[in-house]
């Protein structure tokens, strides 16, 4: 008795946790915001590795320094993938009409060694970060942890079912054996 309410509360945590999860992750995407995990530590001690940051799509016009943005370096700049980095600098060259931009990791020393240009009139600035979500997501790129995710709570019915249906068929042979009992002795 006690082992099957151990068990349905922990099915019912279980299948709160993910919803709620998965609230979490739509939520925020329903709000038109995007997301990115912090992969490195240039920007730790506003958002260090792990975190899962949002970022809402904005006018590049509006843009102004101190926001932090998420975007392609340019080729050959080193970094191959999304930053996530503060906006120290914003220049026009007036000759050509095009906007230059400059950013720093707020735990990195100097600035980043490149300047940029956006390609749309839309960029994503960081709106929120939640410390250690990104590890999550993460986690649940690996196929393992997934079937783990899945595989968990789906053994937990079945052993459940296997009690209940055991159980149940103890009950009926003893119910038959009275019965049986019951008969012969009449």
């Amino acid at each position: 008795m006690i082992a099957r309410r151990i068990g349905s509360t922990l099915c019912a945590l279980l299948i709160a946790a993910g919803i709620l999860f998965g609230a979490f992750l739509v939520g925020p995407a329903l709000m038109g915001w995007e997301r990115y995990v912090i992969v490195s530590g240039s920007m730790t001690g506003t958002y260090d590795r792990g975190s899962l940051v949002f970022d809402e799509v904005v006018p590049t016009k509006s843009l102004k320094v101190g926001d932090v943005i998420t975007y392609q370096p340019p080729p050959g700049s080193g970094p191959t993938g999304l930053v996530t980095h503060r906006l120290v600098k914003i220049a026009h060259d007036k000759k050509t009409g095009t906007t230059y931009y400059r950013t720093k990791g707020d735990a990195n020393a100097t600035k980043d060694p490149w300047t940029f240009t956006l390609p749309g009139k839309q960029q994503p600035r960081v709106v929120a970060g939640i410390p250690k979500a990104g590890f999550v997501l993460a986690a649940l790129a690996e196929r393992n942890v997934r079937m783990l995710i899945v595989g968990f709570p789906a053994l937990l019915i079945a052993i459940f079912a296997l009690v209940g249906l055991w159980r149940e068929s103890g009950r009926e042979a003893a119910e038959a054996a009275q019965a049986e009992a019951a008969a012969s002795s009449a």
